[in-house]
């Protein structure tokens, strides 16, 4: 479906609540999985949660995650330690264009038993659950934190748990530290000391606990960039969010400090942005540990006519699309010039943007999201506008009720 937005104005103060992290929520129902004992509040509601609940708890020899990921890369871990089950895991035709190998070679070193259907190194895969009793494996620190977090998340669950060595630079250190958090949260004792990650394998039943999943930072970012565009004196009110947050992408709140945007944490876990003063300085940013937020900061600079080099970005090529090569071609629509190489992108100055330009979203509900704050400047239309649910499905809906014009 494609929509088009109006040239929009937000209302000064407004308010928005929020569904669940995808990435704690994903985490936490992987966990649910193996320790039955836990309950989980405030779990997002996105198409890829959705699509890891029906997957764990499935029948079904045949698990098709479709878009999803994370999900992917979570469930061939844990499809490993089911014992005596077997599954293909399959996915979109773009699921089966992105890598699976790191992760998959290092379950087998762990002992998994684990083929391809079609493609060596890509999904589809064919797993054959059984009990892991090796313990010490190794992987390289710059491939995907969801690699690093899989084998973590089952780690609890392997004979001698988990003893896992991370080489060369380590990137989206937050996304690890979180998953090690929720570990920790749980019952499950683990440590990160330099490049040696060790989770000890639990022996005693959990205990029943409840955990809330804080509101979506990620999904929080395009309200950043709307109060960055927006008039100075425009305040943005989100729940529910915390200041000792376990998600890379609440490094939001010092970003976007360089657009005029304050973050202040109210006593009811909710935040509110305020746009206290305009910035046009050029922002130089490495996001290794918070790159899915890099598309939400292109559009905003582009949007002020701010020039940015945004480093870091290496795990960009491997998404829902290649999120460089995407960036590029739809800024360059609206009159934007951008370099790119497979880890940067330059995004340099400029005063004008085309009207309705028709955004492409390459399946990837980051695109749509990232661009629609543009309607503050100039009408848009946005292709596939529902590739949204992958991650927030109501946000077109938030965006209204916060004076966006759309019309369907």
């Amino acid at each position: 479906m494609q929509i088009t937005l109006q040239k929009s104005t937000v209302a000064k103060q407004s308010s928005i609540q929020i569904t669940g992290s995808k990435s704690e929520s994903n985490r936490l129902l992987l966990l649910k999985a193996l320790y039955p004992e836990i309950s989980l509040e405030n779990v997002s509601n996105s198409d890829d949660s959705n699509l890891m609940t029906n997957a764990l708890t499935t029948s079904s020899d045949l698990v098709d995650i479709h878009h999803a990921g994370t999900a992917m890369r979570f469930l061939t871990a844990y499809f490993s330690v089911q014992e005596g089950r077997e599954v293909t895991l399959t996915g979109s035709k773009r699921m089966k264009e992105r890598p699976i190998e790191v992760l998959v070679e290092a379950l087998q070193e762990l002992g998994a038993d684990i083929s391809y259907v079609e493609n060596e190194g890509f999904p589809p895969i064919k797993i054959k659950g059984k009990k892991l009793t090796r313990h010490k494996v190794s992987l390289k620190a710059n491939v995907s934190s969801q690699y690093i977090s899989a084998l973590l998340l089952i780690a609890s669950k392997l004979e001698n748990g988990l003893e896992l060595t991370l080489e060369g630079e380590i990137t989206s250190v937050p996304y690890i530290k979180m998953t090690l958090s929720l570990l920790d949260e749980i019952g499950v004792e683990s440590s990160f000391n330099g490049h040696v990650i060790t989770v000890k394998p639990t022996t005693n039943n959990q205990q029943p606990k409840t955990l809330t999943v804080e509101s979506d930072w990620s999904s929080a970012s395009y309200y950043f960039s709307i109060a960055a565009i927006s008039e100075i004196g425009t305040e943005i009110t989100l729940s529910s969010y915390k200041g000792n947050s376990l998600q890379g992408d609440s490094v939001l709140t010092d970003i976007y400090k360089h657009f005029g945007v304050n973050t202040v944490f109210n006593d009811n876990s909710s935040v509110t942005l305020k746009k206290e003063f305009s910035n046009l300085e050029p922002l130089t940013l490495n996001l290794k540990n918070a790159p899915d937020i890099a598309q939400t900061i292109a559009v905003t600079c582009f949007a002020l006519g701010m020039p940015c080099d945004l480093t870091g970005l290496h795990t960009l090529k491997i998404k829902e699309t290649d999120r460089l090569v995407a960036l590029k071609n739809e800024i360059e629509k609206f009159g934007g010039r951008v370099e790119i190489t497979d880890k940067s992108l330059r995004l340099l100055a400029s005063d004008k943007i085309n009207e309705m330009v028709s955004i492409e979203t390459y399946h990837d509900h980051r695109m749509a999201m990232a661009f629609a704050p543009l309607a503050l400047k100039v009408p848009i239309k946005i292709e596939d506008a529902m590739v949204v649910s992958k991650s927030y499905p109501t946000f077109w809906d938030d965006l209204e009720s916060i004076g966006f014009k759309i019309t369907k």
